[in-house]
């Protein structure tokens, strides 16, 4: 499976390219950060971001893109930022019918490294380690993406299996209240033949 990792920010973004294989085995494909200057209009950032992540759908057609979803910053505006970089990746997704999941940080650092709270350089030296690379990948942007796009090969199956289970429950549910509002119709049948 091909993902797309994506670790939103409006001044870096990191995205990165990943081919899922048999187990947890991982490759990296591609990785890259795209930089917007502050200065710049918001909307003309957002559009360069934007951009971006559309000429890697386009180059790379990935199965699905996993953004890192903004769980808690203290800093508003930070978050505002990260979350409207996400915001228009995932809406370029949305448009090329490619399915979009979003994880939590810890979510990604304890897939990655075992530890939901491990910090950035324990993220980067597993990320280095899980794909082989000969220099780990810098900036942590960098490290961000492709530990997004791993947490995602080896969670994927589990959420599969997950989604699989809440359908069938929902569809047994929808069944045995189906019987039930039968057999309340037939007990009301049964009572007015009989007066």
């Amino acid at each position: 499976m091909r993902v797309m990792g994506v670790d939103p920010g409006l001044t870096r973004c990191g995205l990165s390219m990943v081919e899922g294989g048999v187990g947890r085995s991982v490759t990296a494909l591609e990785v890259d950060v795209v930089r917007t200057p502050p200065e710049m209009d918001l909307a003309e950032r957002l559009l360069l971001v934007s951009d971006a992540a559309e000429m890697w759908m386009d180059k790379h057609e990935p199965a699905v893109v996993a953004i890192e979803r903004v769980f808690s910053q203290h800093n508003v505006r930070t978050a505002m930022a990260t979350a409207q970089a996400g915001g228009v990746i995932a809406l370029a997704a949305a448009r090329r019918k490619i399915p979009v999941h979003f994880h939590t940080p810890s979510q990604v650092k304890a897939a990655v490294t075992g530890n939901g709270s491990a910090d950035k350089a324990q993220v980067t030296a597993m990320v280095t380690r899980i794909l082989g690379l000969a220099v780990a990948p810098k900036p942590a942007d960098a490290a961000d993406a492709l530990a997004l796009a791993i947490c995602h090969c080896w969670r994927a199956p589990m959420l599969d299996r997950m989604a699989k289970a809440e359908a069938m429950a929902a569809a047994q549910r929808r069944m045995y209240e189906e019987r039930l509002a039968q057999q309340r119709r037939n007990g009301r049948e049964g009572k007015a033949v009989t007066r």
